[in-house]
């Protein structure tokens, strides 16, 4: 038996709602995170070399240490670390000119820069950031001149902002130089990935709630990054571009 609904009754009502287009809502593109980089150990295969100027500083100065002890602490600024591994010397000399010992250590390093390599696909990392439209930063603890040496061993993208220690008044771990980076390309630092090769790149990221990544190339083990803050760990730049799919970011 059929049912003739008038004009006016409910089911007529729900018949002409149906009809009804829901409204197109438009959302607007998520823009794509910033990448600050550490320098040494990250992009550049050079921590081991900083170990040895450090080693040969220290020795200069009458203060012999465990070369492991000094790479534990590689990426930390050089007078939070000298200071911590005078502190740990069962008798440790009097006076400890911190500036000068920094000095020596500097003079020893830039003789190895030319030597030293980018790491296994540093070069293309980079460009494939730069190729998607994101944006770039470096920031590293080393002082600005040491930073531009160790830059011409790269093909860096005319866009990369470069932050060095002489940027900032305290350095790793201190997020200070993130901070500076994440600001010079007008982007939240919490919308930023970090990629560092040490607990103490990892720990200023997290400080700042960035995405911190870690990278074995440095000398540090899975665990150790991971339990700083890592969200991932990879081998090096080129196991990070093969896998960047992982971090949000756009394939190859």
């Amino acid at each position: 038996m059929s049912c003739r609904c008038e004009p006016g009754s409910s089911m007529g009502h729900s018949k002409r709602l149906s009809r009804k287009r829901a409204p197109d809502i438009s959302i607007p593109p998520v823009p794509l995170p910033a990448v600050l980089f550490d320098l040494d150990g990250t992009l550049i295969d050079s921590n081991y070399q900083h170990v040895i100027a450090w080693a040969e500083a220290l020795r200069g100065a009458g203060i012999v240490i465990p070369t492991w002890k000094i790479h534990r602490r590689i990426g930390m600024s050089g007078k939070s670390f000298v200071r911590e591994l005078v502190r740990e010397i069962a008798r440790p000399p009097k006076a400890v000119d911190v500036e000068q010992l920094e000095r020596k250590h500097d003079r020893i390093f830039r003789r190895q820069i030319r030597a030293l390599e980018p790491l296994p696909g540093a070069n293309q990392l980079l460009k494939h950031l730069a190729r998607h439209g994101i944006q770039i930063a470096i920031a590293t603890t080393s002082g600005r001149e040491q930073t531009t040496g160790l830059l011409r061993q790269l093909k860096i993208p005319r866009s990369t902002e470069i932050i060095t220690g002489d940027d900032v008044e305290k350095a790793k771990p201190s997020p200070d130089i993130f901070m500076l980076a994440a600001q010079r390309l007008e982007v939240p630092i919490d919308d930023c990935i970090v990629v560092g090769d040490s607990a103490w790149d990892l720990l200023a990221a997290g400080r700042k709630s960035a995405l911190g990544v870690g990278l074995l190339s440095g000398g540090y083990g899975e665990e150790e990054l991971e339990r700083a803050g890592a969200f991932r760990v990879y081998s090096d730049p080129a196991d990070l571009l093969m896998h960047i799919e992982q971090l949000g970011l756009p394939g190859r």
